[in-house]
């Protein structure tokens, strides 16, 4: 045999080697993946990762995937800290020409949000930190954004408002201009920024700061937000309003936030939910929020029941059903302290409802009566009633000698004249202004 006939040989020779290597490479992985698909051995499929690491000359895509692997595997298993060791090395893994810069991110993207559901909160930390060095390392802005998103969570579910407002800042300042204004072709991050930022001063009650986000989120219209982030502004935006009292632009608010988590199929939505029906019936609307389309298929949700009940009593003013609801479904109503804030407000208005339905054909009406019918102590019927005559809902003076409530029908009857003369001068100004036209 010739040189070149033993060179041609020995070259194809090496060739099949290295892919018959690749191909027992790729055999031990999926037997490893399935073992643990279908439920077998985990510590047998940890060695088969293993192996294929070993297996591999250099870093290559089978050894970063089979890392990845190992990393779930010691999570499932319990080993933090051979976990962390395992995602150490596949993070070398990210300045290698063999992983692209997408597989690399798709990869290390899926395991931040795997590692997510811990509750071991100093776990967490170390797995952040440590994507955080490497990504520093690699100059993966992208990737480094999303990993700081996620540690904000961290820190907001821990209540470290002053690490939480540090790393916001840096988000904010990596979304600027070098002239410090936001970079709106940056618009998503920023809205995710602003979230963050909305949470933190909803919960710091900063309702200055909060109003200022809120509207600065609003008129972005550069981005196209995953719509669980336009959930957390709506939803911060409608408490907002109900602290300030305003019910109908709460109502809206907690309209869009619970169509947004709908459609990003967060849970939260159906506590979204029992809010706009909170700012339904505080703004006194008869319309029944259940009425709504994206709401509908939620009106018989278990978590959602009382608080239809709670509509339907409110709406007929039955205060002895409505009172029997909130004392019944602690656990949907009142354990939820947002809402318990406004329990005292949702009372005082069927209360009002009801006095001024019974007041109606009266020209006085014992205190006493009043009292047994709303279920309260007389002194609070007083105080309910008086303000009821200063808003002037009701014309009449409290004899509490007597412990009478007396109407005045002169008041209401001066109204209706009132009225009837108004309507009077408008008719007369109407047909004067048409036989000007016809003359």
């Amino acid at each position: 045999m010739s040189d070149d006939d033993m060179e041609d040989y020995g070259f194809e020779y090496s060739d099949e080697d290295a892919e018959e290597q690749d191909v027992d490479i790729e055999n031990n992985y999926y037997n490893s993946k399935g073992l643990v698909t279908d439920g077998g051995d985990l510590s047998t499929a940890l060695r088969g990762f293993q192996e294929v690491v070993r297996m591999e000359d250099g870093k290559g895509e089978w050894g970063f995937k089979a890392l990845k692997q190992i990393v779930k595997l010691h999570y499932k298993m319990g080993n933090h800290e051979e976990m962390l060791t395992a995602y150490r090395e596949m993070l070398a893994y990210i300045k290698s020409s063999a992983v692209t810069r997408n597989a690399s991110e798709k990869k290390i993207n899926s395991l931040l949000d795997f590692v997510a559901q811990s509750t071991d909160m100093s776990l967490l930390q170390n797995f952040y930190g440590t994507t955080l060095e490497a990504l520093a390392e690699a100059k993966n802005e992208r990737l480094w954004f999303k990993t700081q998103l996620k540690l904000c969570g961290l820190w907001f579910k821990l209540n470290e408002y002053g690490r939480l407002a540090r790393i916001l800042k840096e988000l904010h300042k990596s979304c600027q201009s070098e002239d410090g204004s936001d970079d709106l072709k940056k618009g998503t991050q920023l809205l995710e920024v602003y979230a963050l930022e909305i949470q933190l001063h909803s919960a710091q009650k900063n309702t200055k700061k909060l109003k200022e986000l809120y509207h600065r989120a609003l008129t972005i219209k550069s981005a196209i937000p995953h719509p669980r982030i336009m959930g957390i502004i709506r939803e911060c935006g409608g408490k907002m309003h109900m602290h300030e009292r305003d019910w109908q632009d709460a109502k809206t608010d907690f309209f869009e936030a619970f169509k947004n988590y709908d459609e990003a199929g967060v849970a939260r939505r159906v506590q979204c939910l029992k809010y706009l029906v909170l700012a339904s019936m505080l703004m006194g609307s008869q319309v029944d929020p259940f009425d709504a389309q994206e709401a509908k298929p939620y009106k018989n949700d278990s978590q959602v029941l009382a608080m239809t009940n709670l509509v339907a009593a409110y709406q007929s003013n039955n205060i002895a059903e409505f009172e029997k609801i909130l004392a019944t479904n602690k656990a949907t109503i009142n354990d939820d302290l947002f809402i318990r804030n406004y329990i005292e407000d949702l009372l005082r208005n069927i209360r009002t409802q009801v006095v001024l339905a019974m007041v109606g054909p009266f020209t006085r009406i014992r205190i006493p009566y009043v009292s047994q019918k709303l279920n309260i102590p007389e002194g609070d019927v007083e105080q309910l009633l008086v303000a009821l005559i200063l808003d002037g809902k009701i014309h009449g003076r409290i004899d509490q000698v007597n412990h009478l409530l007396e109407l005045d029908r002169k008041a209401s009857t001066d109204e209706k004249y009132t009225a009837v003369d108004k309507w009077a001068k408008h008719v007369s100004t109407l047909h004067a202004a048409v036989v000007g036209r016809l003359s």
